[in-house]
């Protein structure tokens, strides 16, 4: 009987604890929880996400660093890998990956307006934690992994160091693989956010200048991006040249590594190679023998080296891809029509976007001109006198200094009540003290604040319009 009732009270204990959890948990818990929702509307998302959308530029702008360790020594006829550049592009990479991880924290607690509630109004935000994040594991989740996974860096640093021979130098194909594949996420999440910057935020940059000079350098990091990859490929190609000379002269060397001990002659590899001069008969290399015949491939200044691919791939995208004189390898075709049409593409949105934050700052200006011009021919159709018409002329010019050809009548019609009387208030308090006959009146009825509204309401409209 005992054994009962102790079943019966643990039962019930666990029931009014699930009870607790359920009504007093809910209650309690998710008040502190709402606490750490962040409002999607909120000034510090809002700058966040303008913060972020640069920190994916960047990170879209760093990766391709990748591509610049590889390099060639001709002397020896290998290839060996820049240590430089592989810490320089780790921690670079370290550092992007940083931001993504904040967003990914941020997203957890972000708020959200039901679909539901936008039909009656404003819509009510959801401050849900459980709710918050299963949206964000169903959409942009899956997106921020893979972007942020440090793929690069575990190849560079721990793989690539345990490998030896020419494996390390197979592992340079898998990196640029990774990296190709990790732009696709790092691309597809940076859209949807710019989109949603500009929607909330109204522009991602708050003056014209701004704006143009953004645009422009999306249009640099598409050159940056490709003078980077033709750099990786033009010593890709003559890698399949090294091994296709091999092949023929029936040589036994399998590395091209350069901390492989090689003592076979290659001497041949300059014949069936040849790129100074060159010898398209033999070897064609096509639009990558420029870096080839300029040393840009061999270890020197990266400077010198990032300028010259950079300048590569600014001038192919802008000429699109005319002056490029391509083999019959198909892949290198294939990335000559890339760089056609991504030109056209990149440079019809630089020239549309800038043209239009450019004429953002002069539509004012315009419209002023074009009221001039009205007014002119209105005052020679109604043959007013010389003395009317310096009076209207002065009369539009200190309208455009004091509003800038704002209206200001009908943005104030679009305002409340109560904030229309404040801005009113600002604009017509100063002339109400400059009138004399008035100044006393007003400062006296100042500790009485219904007789100054009074007074107020009576006389701004009046000095205001005159």
């Amino acid at each position: 009987m005992r054994n009962m009732q102790r079943i019966y009270c643990h039962i019930c204990e666990l029931i009014s604890r699930m009870f607790y959890v359920s009504i007093k948990g809910s209650s309690v818990e998710n008040l502190k929880s709402r606490r750490k929702v962040l409002d999607p509307q909120g000034p510090f998302l809002q700058k966040w996400n303008k913060i972020f959308v640069f920190s994916c530029v960047l990170a879209v702008s760093v990766d391709p660093l990748f591509f610049y360790i590889p390099v060639v020594n001709n002397e020896e006829t290998c290839v060996d890998l820049d240590e430089n550049m592989i810490i320089a592009a780790s921690v670079l990479r370290s550092f992007t990956d940083i931001f993504y991880i904040l967003h990914i924290i941020f997203q957890f607690r972000t708020g959200f307006i039901a679909p539901p509630s936008r039909v009656f109004g404003r819509g009510v935000l959801v401050e849900d934690s459980s709710a918050i994040a299963l949206r964000y594991l169903k959409s942009y989740f899956l997106i921020d992994i893979l972007a942020v996974i440090p793929l690069p860096q575990v190849v560079i640093l721990i793989i690539v160091p345990r490998l030896k021979g020419s494996a390390s130098l197979d592992v340079k194909t898998l990196l640029m693989y990774i990296v190709i594949l990790q732009y696709v996420p790092r691309l597809v999440r940076i859209i949807p956010l710019y989109l949603e910057v500009t929607r909330s935020a109204g522009i991602i940059a708050e003056t014209a200048w701004a704006g143009a000079a953004f645009n422009l350098f999306l249009y640099m990091l598409a050159s940056h991006v490709l003078g980077a990859f033709w750099y990786f490929l033009s010593i890709e190609r003559e890698d399949s040249c090294w091994r296709h000379a091999c092949h023929q002269n029936n040589c036994t060397t399998t590395s091209w590594y350069c901390g492989d001990d090689r003592r076979e002659n290659l001497d041949f590899i300059d014949a069936n190679c040849p790129i100074q001069p060159e010898n398209a008969t033999i070897f064609d290399f096509g639009m990558y023998l420029q870096a080839l015949q300029s040393d840009i491939v061999l270890p020197r200044n990266f400077p010198e080296k990032f300028l010259y691919c950079f300048w590569w791939g600014l001038q192919n995208l802008s000429a699109l891809g005319q002056n490029l004189e391509t083999s019959t390898y198909i892949w290198e075709i294939l990335f000559a029509v890339f760089i056609s049409i991504s030109g056209l593409v990149l440079f019809s949105l630089l020239i549309g976007n800038m043209q239009t934050y450019l004429q953002s700052t002069t539509v004012r200006i315009e419209e002023m001109r074009v009221k001039r011009q009205d007014a002119e021919q209105w005052m020679s159709h109604r043959l007013l006198p010389e003395i009317l018409r310096e009076r209207i002329r002065r009369h539009e010019q200190y309208r455009w200094q004091e509003t800038r050809g704002v209206d200001e009548e009908y943005l104030l019609r679009n305002l409340p009540k109560d904030l229309r009387r404040d801005i009113k208030r600002h604009l017509c308090l100063g002339l109400l003290k400059r009138v004399s006959d008035f100044f006393r009146l007003l400062f006296s009825f100042t500790h009485k604040n219904h007789q100054y509204e009074s007074a107020y309401r009576m006389l701004n409209e009046l000095i205001c319009h005159v």
